[in-house]
């Protein structure tokens, strides 16, 4: 063998080497497998496009563990150390290290475009003539601002409530109160902004958004959340180099949430 054909032989051994203990590995992210506009496992949410862009940019291979968003998510998902990222969580969360936001939005007003009911407030009269469609989580203790501020105002009466996680064997169980204003049978609902801003686009009937304000209510009761990415508080590295490409990507994570129709929010 020549002496140029043992070289070439020695680079490529000493590049799959290299490759194979180099920074290149899984980057495994929990996500909710019927979960739109968030995720799902056909890979169709504005978080599964997000995650894409952040394992490229780390060059890392994008893995997912599916596993139904409910009470104990953090914990036996992440904090078990079955994957190492939670995409689309509220800043400041106890139970993980949260990385730099990526976006802020709110929760919104959805109601009918052809009814007179524009710029409502939480503190608007014409609340207590209509029925009023709420996410609800069923423990009144850690139930949804939104929640927490009509029953503050005395309009227990006037809310039909619908649960967080909707019938889950149903595709897109979310939209169910998206769906009750379309068809009338609300008045209007109170929503978090993406789920409003995405299935609000594919109704029949053409649908208004107004942002929540109070944007806190009672001083208490945050609208408003700033979204972030999750990880274990040891994986200070992990966070670090995340955070990076979320600034780097800015433009390109903004894109994408227009797309979806995520009305974004300021402070």
């Amino acid at each position: 063998m020549k002496w140029t054909q043992v070289f070439a032989a020695a680079l490529a051994l000493l590049a799959g080497t290299a490759q194979a203990a180099g920074p290149d590995r899984e980057l495994v992210v929990c996500a909710d497998p019927n979960n739109l506009p968030f995720s799902n496992e056909a890979l169709a949410g504005f978080e599964n496009q997000i995650a894409a862009l952040v394992a490229r940019d780390l060059g890392m291979t994008l893995r997912y563990l599916w596993w139904a968003q409910r009470r104990g998510y953090a914990r036996n998902t992440v904090n078990e150390a079955r994957c190492d990222l939670w995409p689309g969580i509220a800043q400041g969360v106890d139970a993980l290290a949260t990385t730099v936001p990526y976006y802020r939005s709110s929760y919104v007003f959805v109601t009918r475009a052809d009814r007179p009911l524009k710029g409502l407030t939480l503190d608007d009269e014409r609340l207590r003539r209509l029925s009023i469609g709420v996410q609800m989580i069923g423990d009144d203790a850690a139930n949804t601002p939104p929640a927490h501020a009509v029953a503050r105002r005395g309009l227990t009466q006037n809310v039909r409530g619908f649960m967080v996680y909707g019938d889950y064997e149903q595709p897109n169980p979310t939209a169910a109160i998206i769906d009750a204003v379309a068809s009338g049978s609300i008045d209007v609902a109170i929503v978090w902004g993406p789920l409003a801003g995405y299935f609000g686009q594919r109704t029949q009937v053409p649908l208004r958004l107004d942002q929540v304000t109070p944007t806190i209510d009672a001083g208490q009761w945050p609208m408003s959340f700033d979204i972030s990415m999750g990880v274990r508080k040891t994986d200070v590295e992990l966070r670090r180099r995340i955070d990076e490409v979320l600034r780097k990507e800015q433009p390109a994570i903004r894109r994408i949430l227009h797309d979806y129709g995520v009305p974004l929010a300021s402070q």
